[in-house]
């Protein structure tokens, strides 16, 4: 018999020592311990792939709205007069072929800009809430991608590839830096209400080839149980005892498959779903909050939709305070025409109607969260990003409709070490296509995984014999943009 096998069927009470340990975890509190004094500040917890941070970082959390359909650009942050001068006139430029090629004229935004904050960003009054906060904000104007279908945009937005299988973003910062909260996954997107995944499915959550102990966490943030079952339903010590079962089953499967990582992975998902029993359900009771911040991110509207995903932005907040590294919020729709289920910003008829719906939904609670960041003091610690997986063109499909651009349309940054006030790149004179500083989903990511003090470059894993990353063989850190 092999030390492994003596050790495997005599020292089976060490499952028990084991959940012991989490069981007594699960009690203690959820937030992070500070650094010691005279500690190393760039050192990373154990489950880190980083040992340490290849330079200081400006952010230690990441909150991403992603806006699935594709916003329009020229309707919201890339304000554009030529259309107005052109409307209703055939494109003087030629047209790209498009989703569904049933092109039409010019089309000028019914939407309105006006200049916010002291450093006059333009933002359209879809978001006039936004606008208050436009100081904060940093608008890259030349984004493209290379894809014009949803689930292939977003997968690339998501990914840095068109296709399933591979590690999101989410995925690659967990792994990277590891958990700062063993009681919380490092990686959870958000629902409520009637939001579901974006075409593409979960897969846009997905681990991919990474440990899986780093694929994204759904949590549902207006329901009773965030997560189906989450609340145990029966006594502790017989969950314990078949915890205790299962990790022994587990581990005796690890041993033979010769310590498999994914396997590894899976196991440690077990334990982190024991300490979650406790961590959720007290992070999603909002009771405490004052009824000034329910205001604060719209909660108490009487726009149901608008509160929901209120609701979302607050516990995205109280999820970056409790140290986790990587938070996703998804978008939600009842009816807005045009726009589907999977994708409510996708207005290919009566755009004005549905932008405004979809603008209303989340401008007053994004709005929110960058203000309660901001006198919390946190942030300069967590960045935002703010993008769908394509623009909209500037020419109607059919009468008041706008067909998908991959050519060149607009996100936003802030916070992390951002410098706000800021714009990055340019459209040309109709917001067709990028002309000043091309900018791609790479480079996006270059910068967020720089501000969290990661290089780009040497965050990578290897599989199926080549070392992968997130911004594969690409990627330039946007640094105009950075304080």
């Amino acid at each position: 018999m092999s030390r492994r096998k003596i050790l495997q069927r005599s020292s089976i009470g060490f499952g028990g020592l084991a959940f012991h340990c989490l069981q007594h975890a699960s009690t203690a509190t959820a937030t992070p311990a500070p650094t010691p004094a005279g500690a190393e500040s760039d050192s990373l917890p154990t489950d880190a792939a980083l040992g340490q941070l290849h330079h200081r970082a400006r952010a230690k959390n990441v909150i991403f709205c992603f806006m699935s359909g594709g916003v329009s650009h020229v309707d919201s942050f890339d304000p554009k007069p030529r259309l107005q001068q052109l409307h209703g006139q055939p494109m003087p430029l030629p047209i790209q072929r498009t989703q569904f090629n049933q092109n039409g004229n010019v089309m000028a935004s019914p939407f309105s800009f006006a200049p916010g904050g002291t450093s006059g960003l333009p933002v359209s009054d879809m978001f006039p809430q936004l606008r208050e906060v436009a100081d904060e904000l940093a608008v890259v104007r030349s984004m493209t991608t290379p894809v014009n279908e949803h689930a292939q945009g977003n997968f690339f937005m998501h990914t840095g590839f068109p296709t399933m299988g591979h590690p999101t973003a989410g995925a690659w910062c967990g792994y990277g830096l590891g958990t700062a909260n063993q009681n919380l996954p490092a990686y959870v997107v958000l629902q409520s209400g009637t939001a579901i995944p974006p075409h593409g499915g979960v897969s846009l959550y997905s681990n991919g080839f990474l440990p899986a102990a780093f694929q994204g966490s759904i949590l549902q943030a207006d329901r009773a149980e965030a997560i189906p079952n989450i609340r145990p339903h029966e006594a502790a010590e017989t969950q314990l005892q078949r915890l205790d079962f299962a990790r022994r089953l587990n581990r005796s499967f690890w041993s033979e498959t010769g310590e498999d990582a994914q396997v590894e992975g899976a196991i440690r998902n077990y334990e982190t779903a024991f300490r979650m029993q406790t961590a959720v359900p007290e992070l999603c009771d909002i009771s405490s909050e004052s009824a000034e911040t329910l205001t604060l991110y719209g909660i108490e509207s009487a726009d149901q939709e608008e509160a929901a995903y209120g609701r979302q932005c607050l516990l995205a907040r109280r999820l970056v305070e409790q140290g986790v590294r990587f938070v996703e919020l998804s978008c939600l729709t009842k009816s807005i025409g045009a726009g589907g289920a999977a994708n409510p910003w996708d207005q290919h008829g009566d755009l004005e109607r549905g932008h405004r719906l979809m603008g209303r939904q989340v401008d007053q609670p994004i709005a929110g969260l960058i203000q309660d960041l901001r006198r919390r003091g946190l942030l300069d610690e967590t960045l935002i990003v703010w993008a769908g997986e394509f623009g909209r063109t500037p020419f109607s499909q059919g009468s008041d409709g706008r067909d998908h651009n991959p050519f060149g349309f607009s996100i936003w940054m802030a916070g992390g070490g951002i410098r706000g006030g800021t714009s990055y790149g340019e459209t040309d004179e109709l917001g067709y296509h990028a002309v000043e500083d091309p900018c791609t989903v790479y480079d996006m990511w270059a910068t967020v995984l720089h501000q969290l003090g990661i290089d780009h470059h040497r965050l990578t894993h290897r599989h199926s014999g080549r070392d992968f990353r997130l911004t594969d063989v690409h990627g330039n850190v946007l640094t105009k943009i950075l304080s």
